[in-house]
């Protein structure tokens, strides 16, 4: 069921509050950021195959530029359902113009993400830092670990 743009930016700004609590460099990190892809509730279910589905929002200096859906399949090992949230970050000029350009990014292909990881302390790897694409991906218990976004595509919606 899609959601409405009210609900996505609500859920875009609760995705927010909860980055700044939970990553230590998170303020100053999405300040840097030449824009922000934000997706508050991304859902994955499977028996043997799954998929998964979400509604967001990119937000380029606060404000924001455009409405996309994020989708994978997956074959292995999966029953039942989750629910996360992803953000991704574009920190440089470039990376952000080319995801902008391309009619159905897809995250591997079109881009490579660095899945952001919380070192000793909750801060972030200063490798990860120096990347031009920063993905973050928030479950239940905070952030989470060993995922990818290899064949995850994104496309922009006609909200």
């Amino acid at each position: 069921m899609a959601a409405s743009r009210e609900e996505i930016n609500a859920g875009a700004n609760d995705a927010m509050k909860r980055f700044y609590q939970e990553v230590g460099a998170g303020k100053e990190l999405a300040g840097k950021a030449q824009g922000i892809l934000i997706f508050p509730s991304v859902l994955k279910a499977g028996i043997g195959i799954g998929g998964e589905y979400g509604e967001g929002l990119l937000r380029i200096k606060g404000r924001t530029d455009g409405y996309y859906s994020t989708a994978a399949a997956s074959i292995g090992l999966q029953l039942g359902m989750q629910s996360k949230t992803v953000m991704i970050l574009f920190m440089t000029p470039k990376a952000l113009s080319d995801f902008k350009k391309s009619e159905g990014w897809e995250a591997g292909v079109n881009g490579s993400v660095a899945l952001a990881t919380l070192g000793a302390g909750g801060q972030l790897d200063t490798k990860t830092l120096s990347q031009p694409i920063i993905g973050f991906v928030f479950g239940n218990k905070g952030l989470m670990y060993n995922l990818t976004f290899e064949g995850t595509k994104i496309t922009r919606l006609k909200k």
